[in-house]
């Protein structure tokens, strides 16, 4: 615009130059020879006008570059404003003009546009009644109790505002138990169902502690940092004063869209960082100021070492899916962040860890990571949720697509449809012939781009694929409320990994369905299977009985299984009381042995066969699967 102003100019003054032959001076003036015939006259009226419409179109156009340079900059300011980066997800003013003396527990304006955004999809119709009945067990010194309404504890108008708007009534278990340990800031470490609210139970008390104590010193340190690099705004090292550790990029992600939620009318403002996504951008994100962070492990490593991130400040650090991230291989990562830096020690920072399960490993890691924490059970550890109707059906490989083809035919059209495979080929496999087969579906597994995972899950969660096709990566701390059934098209070969996966449906007390294809290839997992129908009330196939029979006698030498015995995996390893492997922490009843199953059923004919004796019926698509 500014050059095609002074080429504006240019003409103009190029103009008067023409304009200038027809001066009224006689034959000097400008020294230039002026014909006899054209002496003594006057400029044409033509040049006049000529010269008047130049000029009057030279100011109109520097008012219009004006003009657009002002609205620029206002639509630059708007834009910048629905991003959110004025604050916590749209508060209204840039996050690094906070100052010192402000008010951290003061909500900031409502913005509509943003509350629409965050809130319009929140959960209704939870099956709480089911809720009131799981067993709950804290140990540990002085644990406080626990709360059974929101309102019982101090959590602040920002805080109890925003749980308003996400339409939570009243607390679950796990969040009954948890939010008064953490708001009494004791060291946690839970075990909990999962789908029991284990991410608000560690977000809403974390952050209402950060709205009452304010920034603190990590502002002015941010503020330092900026100034040491010449000033520059886009050099600033940030010092959250929160960090959670999550497994995969999915889980990350899924808690900070649950952190913006609560972060709503606060002065804080959540960050993501996560691989397999542009770390420039999340650079840039970083630098527009971060309170409570989010991160995988790996990409905060890579943060950390390029001075993008300081854990000076960091009074609350939590470890959700602690076990799986063991699992994965990010131990020396996670002991690199929280005892190789500059974190504060433990004692002085709160750390709590989540998990639906917690092997010796993760109790280790416990040990030297927690200080005087209180161990929580909410139900049984490691178990599955009776809101979830288990079946296990005997399928000979040859035969899984077409009983798939089956369940999926009895499955109504708006329900959500998840099918695990082990392998990432057998999940490209299974949605090429879904897709011949007619049916509207899409996969995700580890060598799928991030942009691909995130539109696959996005297309399944807004019903456009009712059918996700998914290896284990997909299988951990998803949140997809209305998964109406799972389905183990490939059985894990690992118990916990079923756990996992079939806690996918049945989230925070709905109502779901977990079927999984069962056949020899799956026999090391038969006795473990068994235990976990039986603890969880489900039916269980006769065959399946006497197969876990055939492998305890094989096996008899190696004794029971670790998951289930009561020891360091299933209780708090602090506790030193005696008992029997039965007679633990939500250890189970008596079980008939009782006939539920019929015969194995695989084949054509037997899969009718099979579920009219297991309860689905005959005619799958007039059966109601979850007592509706």
């Amino acid at each position: 615009l500014f050059v095609l102003s002074l080429f504006n100019n240019f003409l103009v003054f190029f103009q008067l130059a023409v304009l200038d032959l027809n001066s009224d001076v006689q034959g000097g003036g400008t020294g230039r020879y002026i014909p006899p015939h054209l002496r003594n006259k006057e400029v044409s009226k033509n040049g006049k006008a000529y010269l008047f419409v130049s000029l009057f179109f030279l100011e109109l156009c520097n008012l219009k570059v004006l003009f657009i340079f002002l609205l620029l900059l206002l639509l630059s300011l708007f834009a910048a404003y629905e991003r959110g980066g004025f604050g916590g997800g749209g508060n209204g003013r840039w996050v690094e003009e906070s100052r010192d003396d402000e008010d951290w527990s003061k909500p900031l304006a409502p913005n509509e546009r943003l509350e629409q955004e965050l809130f319009a999809g929140s959960n209704t119709g939870i099956n709480f009644e089911k809720y009131d009945d799981i067993p709950v067990e804290a140990t540990g010194h002085n644990s406080p109790p626990h709360i059974d309404s929101f309102h019982d504890v101090e959590m602040g108008e920002i805080i109890m505002g925003n749980i308003a708007l996400s339409r939570y009534t009243r607390p679950t278990p796990v969040q009954k138990h948890a939010i008064p340990i953490i708001k009494s800031k004791r060291d946690l470490m839970a075990c909990a169902q999962t789908g029991s609210g284990k991410t608000a139970a560690f977000l809403l008390p974390v952050l209402s502690q950060i709205y009452t104590d304010g920034p603190g010193e990590a502002l002015q340190a941010a503020k330092n940092n900026g100034q040491v690099e010449n000033g520059r705004y886009g050099r600033r090292k940030q010092y959250p004063l929160s960090l959670v550790l999550a497994p995969t990029r999915e889980l990350a992600l899924q808690i900070y869209d649950e952190a913006r939620k609560f972060a709503y009318r606060s002065r804080v403002r959540p960050c993501v960082v996560y691989g397999g996504a542009d770390i420039g951008q999340q650079i840039r994100d970083l630098e527009r100021g971060c309170h409570l962070l989010v991160a995988t492990p790996g990409r905060l490593v890579d943060m950390m070492e390029r001075g993008k991130i300081g854990l000076d400040y960091c009074n609350y650090l939590v470890l959700d899916e602690a076990d799986r991230m063991l699992d994965m291989g990010f131990e020396p990562q996670i002991r690199r962040i929280v005892e190789q830096d500059t974190m504060p020690p433990k004692g002085l920072r709160q750390t709590m860890m989540f998990s639906a399960t917690f092997p010796k490993e993760i109790q280790i890691l416990a040990r030297d990571f927690l200080e005087d924490y209180i161990f929580l059970a909410v139900g049984r550890v490691g178990s599955t949720s009776e809101n979830i109707t288990q079946k296990v059906v005997w399928v000979e490989e040859s035969d899984k697509r077409s009983f798939l083809l089956d369940l999926l035919n009895a499955t109504g059209k708006d329900s959500l449809t998840l099918v695990f495979v082990e392998t990432k080929k057998g999940a490209d496999a299974l949605e090429d012939f879904l897709y011949r087969e007619g049916y509207a579906c899409t996969s995700i597994h580890g060598d799928r781009s991030q942009r691909d995972r995130e539109e696959a899950l996005n297309q399944f969660r807004s019903g456009r694929c009712p059918i996700l096709v998914a290896t284990a990566v997909a299988a951990r701390g998803l949140d997809i409320s209305n998964v109406k059934h799972v389905i183990n098209f490939d059985l894990p070969s690992d118990i916990e990994e079923y756990v996992h996966r079939i806690g996918r449906t049945g989230r925070v007390g709905n109502l779901g369905l977990a079927t999984s294809f069962f056949n020899d290839k799956n026999s090391n997992i038969t006795k473990d299977l068994l235990d976990i129908l039986v603890e969880a009330k489900q039916e269980v196939p006769s065959w399946l009985e006497s197969l876990a029979y055939e492998h305890q006698h094989k096996s008899s030498s190696r004794g029971r299984s670790k998951r289930f015995s009561g020891g360091f995996g299933a209780r708090d390893y602090r506790q030193t009381s005696g008992g029997s492997s039965s007679g633990g922490f939500g250890s189970r009843g008596s079980r008939s042995t009782g006939g539920h199953g019929g015969n194995r059923g695989f084949g054509g004919g037997g899969f009718g066969n099979f579920y009219n004796s297991d309860g689905y019926g005959g005619n799958y698509s007039q059966v109601d699967w979850w007592g509706n």
